[in-house]
């Protein structure tokens, strides 16, 4: 593995950064104090290719890989998560219609998500049940050439502004059917949003599926292949949720050396104190290990084998050094990095939010567990 940039690489990452500094970096704090879903940023995000960017250009892609896409993908959340996650979230039924869509649905379903025209989102979570795939309730039941879905699903992100859901629903044989649904069809709605800790403003709500009627076109793979089809596409949802916790650790180290700099007692900066320093250089130790094992997991998929097991690797540890990170540059800011108006405390309650959505910590843990001993 080299991991050292091309050209095309480093004006793509350069191109990230200006875009994230010049147009989200000044909408950060209002997005995450207001909740509000950033629209128009939504739409930045596609107009400027992120959107597509792994995919190959024949499907409206823009062509970089996932190596590609993790570089620009920490360049956005460095300065805004939330922001940074429409652009991940988006990517996981763009990943199910590559590996398991029909040409025509790759041209028809993909094509349009990857250019930027259309947002979209997964619903496979429940109240009731979780994430057990055993456990789901919402059905699809056959109708014609097509299918009836109903129930519920919550936290499903990007609602408010998505134009085509992946759902996973019970078919009437074994196993789940995997149906990409337009969020314009009758009996879909976007019902009370879901207030957690972080991620503020990415529009989690709860959404119900009242006889819902999805063309059996839009069904994807084989009847019964939804729970393969689920977890093929969220290693690279959980690839997305590493890249965000290295973000979000990168982005306290620099305002925890920025702050030691700046901060003085007994007449220097505090940076020149050996328990500071301490606290800066296992920031950026365990930064550097957690960014390694994102950029292998992006390397994988580049190459074509599964990453289940090295998403879920870099997910639990890259999560892990999200919150401790964040914590200690929250001891380097003392008082000040507990205020609401200073953006330490929004990256503390960002870095939590890692380690529970796209799979809490402990099913990462079950999926490497699973791969040694075997």
């Amino acid at each position: 593995m080299n991991f050292n940039l091309s050209e095309q690489q480093r004006m793509l990452q350069k191109a990230a950064k200006d875009f994230a500094s010049k147009l989200i970096k000044p909408q950060a704090a209002e997005i995450d104090a207001s909740g509000q879903f950033p629209f128009e940023l939504a739409k930045e995000i596609g107009k400027r290719g992120y959107q597509g960017l792994p995919y190959p250009t024949e499907y409206g892609g823009g062509g970089a890989g996932y190596f590609g896409y993790a570089l620009a993908l920490e360049q956005l959340c460095q300065v805004s998560m939330t922001v940074g996650a429409i652009m991940a979230i988006n990517t996981v039924p763009q990943e199910a219609i590559i590996r398991f869509g029909s040409e025509e649905q790759k041209k028809r379903l993909l094509a349009p998500l990857a250019r930027g025209e259309k947002l979209g989102g997964i619903a496979f979570t429940e109240a009731e049940t979780g994430s057990d795939p055993q456990a789901i309730t919402t059905t699809s039941k056959k109708s014609g050439d097509g299918y009836i879905i109903n129930g519920q699903k919550q936290f499903v992100a990007l609602a408010p502004a998505a134009n085509l859901t992946l759902v996973f629903a019970k078919g009437e044989g074994k196993g789940l059917n995997a149906l990409v649904i337009d969020t314009a069809s009758e009996g879909y709605n976007v019902r009370e949003p879901c207030q957690t800790m972080g991620l503020k403003g990415l529009g989690t709500s709860v959404v119900y599926l009242d006889d819902v009627r999805v063309p059996g076109e839009n069904l994807l793979g084989e009847e019964g292949q939804g729970f393969d089809i689920l977890r093929e596409a969220i290693s690279l949802g959980r690839l997305g949720a590493a890249v965000e916790g290295v973000a979000v650790a990168q982005a306290a180290l620099d305002i925890a050396i920025d702050y030691a700099k700046q901060r003085k007692a007994m007449g220097k900066p505090i940076a020149k104190l050996p328990t500071i320093q301490w606290h800066l250089a296992e920031m950026a130790s365990r930064i550097e290990a957690a960014r390694l094992l994102v950029y292998r997991a992006a390397f994988a998929r580049d190459q074509g084998p599964d990453i289940k097991y090295e998403s879920s690797l870099a997910k639990l540890f890259a999560s892990r050094i999200a919150v401790e990170v964040t914590d200690m540059a929250m001891q380097v800011g003392g008082s000040y990095g507990t205020m609401t108006t200073m953006p330490l405390e929004r990256l503390y309650r960002d870095a939590k939010m890692t380690e529970i959505y796209v799979g809490i910590s402990e099913i990462q843990r079950n999926i490497i567990a699973e791969r040694l001993i075997e």
